[in-house]
């Protein structure tokens, strides 16, 4: 299969394409969220409390909401995805992300409508992340299964690369309304445009993910699910039949997202907070960190193909583990400069980690049960990890007053995930048809057993 894709260059592109326009629409909108629970949210959907970190710490909760809903689209996309193919459920998903971020931006805020308004925000986060959930194993996915065994690294990093993309759009559109309106106007009505403008990147990605088929590894997987009795798919069999691959892809997941989100989100709580310094030069100076991000993220998926994926990875977990304990010092310079360079350090070893993942758990599982496996792994992870991470981080500054409490906290965080590589087998170049060839001699032997038993 290899050789074939390696002849089709400009369709591995378009499918590149279409897994990316989704991760764009995805963290250009979680990105947007994470920015507006610390900017704007905070004062408008939410009741002040005795600390300027309460409303904050309120608004982040609803931001965990989404986390939280996750593993749950994980759960059902990954199953119907397994069954009925990856690209149906893609345009699902985005068309769901899309339609609950513009209707994020037509909620009345507290002093309209009480209550009712972080309610709502929540039902809306909540089918968000539900939507999100399934969004990233498939579009990973389709890109994984399609292209060169031995540049699937790369190629499957492409998507990876789609969250600064989203987060760069985010911060250009934010930059643009903070520098164009007053802070009042922004409050008051020009926060909602950005989340209003999703819609078009929503309808140009939907688009582009009607002009791509299902690979032929998963039309081969499916009909053989449907003549093999014993053969299934979904989140109970890849459980019960892959767990050490699904605990190991979760524990790969663990640091590496609890530092993402200390370096994006709650940086700017700090930045703001902490070194009072004012939310338009913050989004420049992450516009900066975003598109260098953006460039390293496919290096670090060719340098997998290299060196192979374990070594890189166990390189992100060591330096992510450090950036805690330097980066807040330059931080509190208040230096331009410094503030532009811990980012840009942090998401720099953030990328060793961040691009190896969608090669490393496709090749942990079968075709019959792949999207079970990497959302179920990737999602639930994110309950403990990112959606929390913001909240501990704030609660942390808040009683401590430094941040050497959340230094520790990530490098914890990024041992785990050092760890679990040692779990992880090198599958550097593998052909995903040995795994599948893997998983059905598995299924014969257990046929065996039970047949000698009986």
């Amino acid at each position: 299969m290899a050789d074939k894709d390696l002849g089709k260059p400009t369709a591995l592109r378009k499918i590149v394409a279409a897994s990316m326009a989704g991760t764009v629409v995805e963290w250009y909108e979680f990105f947007l969220y994470g920015i507006a629970a610390t900017v704007v949210f905070n004062k408008i959907f939410f009741p002040q409390g005795e600390s300027e970190y309460d409303a904050i710490i309120a608004a982040f909760v609803t931001y965990a909401v989404g986390f939280a809903a996750r593993p749950i689209g994980g759960i059902v996309f990954g199953h119907l995805g397994d069954r009925i193919g990856r690209k149906t459920l893609l345009q699902v998903s985005i068309l769901l992300i899309g339609v609950a971020t513009f209707l994020m931006g037509c909620l009345p805020t507290f002093d309209q409508i009480g209550y009712w308004a972080p309610f709502l925000l929540v039902v809306l986060r909540f089918i968000q992340g539900f939507a999100v959930g399934g969004e990233w194993g498939g579009a990973v996915l389709l890109v994984a299964e399609q292209c060169p065994d031995r540049s699937r690294g790369y190629w499957a990093s492409w998507p990876q690369a789609g969250v600064p993309g989203g987060n760069l759009a985010a911060t250009v559109v934010l930059l643009v309304l903070t520098n164009t309106l007053s802070d009042a106007d922004f409050l008051s009505w020009g926060w909602r445009i950005a989340f209003w403008l999703s819609a078009v990147i929503v309808l140009v990605g939907y688009y582009i993910r009607t002009q791509v088929d299902e690979s032929p590894l998963f039309e081969e997987a499916r009909a053989e699910v449907e003549r093999e009795k014993e053969m299934s798919y979904g989140v109970v069999e890849v459980i019960k039949r892959y767990p050490r691959g699904v605990l190991s892809a979760m524990g790969l997941r663990f640091g590496e997202n609890i530092f993402y989100y200390l370096v994006v989100t709650f940086s700017i709580t700090y930045l703001k907070t902490v070194v009072k310094m004012n939310t338009g030069d913050i989004l420049k100076w992450l516009l900066i960190a975003h598109a260098v991000h953006f460039v390293v993220m496919p290096l670090a998926g060719a340098l997998t193909d290299r060196i192979g994926r374990r070594p890189v990875y166990f390189a992100g977990a060591a330096l992510g583990a450090t950036w805690g304990f330097f980066a807040f010092g330059m931080f509190d310079t208040g230096e331009p400069a410094m503030v532009v360079l811990a980012v840009t350090i942090g998401l720099v070893f953030h990328s060793l980690m961040y691009a190896p993942q969608p090669a490393i758990m496709a090749e942990s599982f079968p075709t019959r049960m792949r999207y079970s496996g990497v959302s179920v792994a990737a999602q639930v992870t994110s309950i403990a990890a990112g959606s929390l991470a913001p909240i501990i981080a704030t609660n942390l500054l808040k009683d401590f007053g430094g941040p050497t409490p959340i230094a520790i906290y990530l490098a914890i965080a990024c041992a785990i995930t050092f760890v679990a590589v040692f779990f992880v087998r090198e599958t550097k170049g593998i052909d995903l048809a040995t795994v599948d060839d893997e998983d059905r001699a598995m299924l014969d032997l257990a046929a065996r057993d039970a047949g000698a038993k009986a």
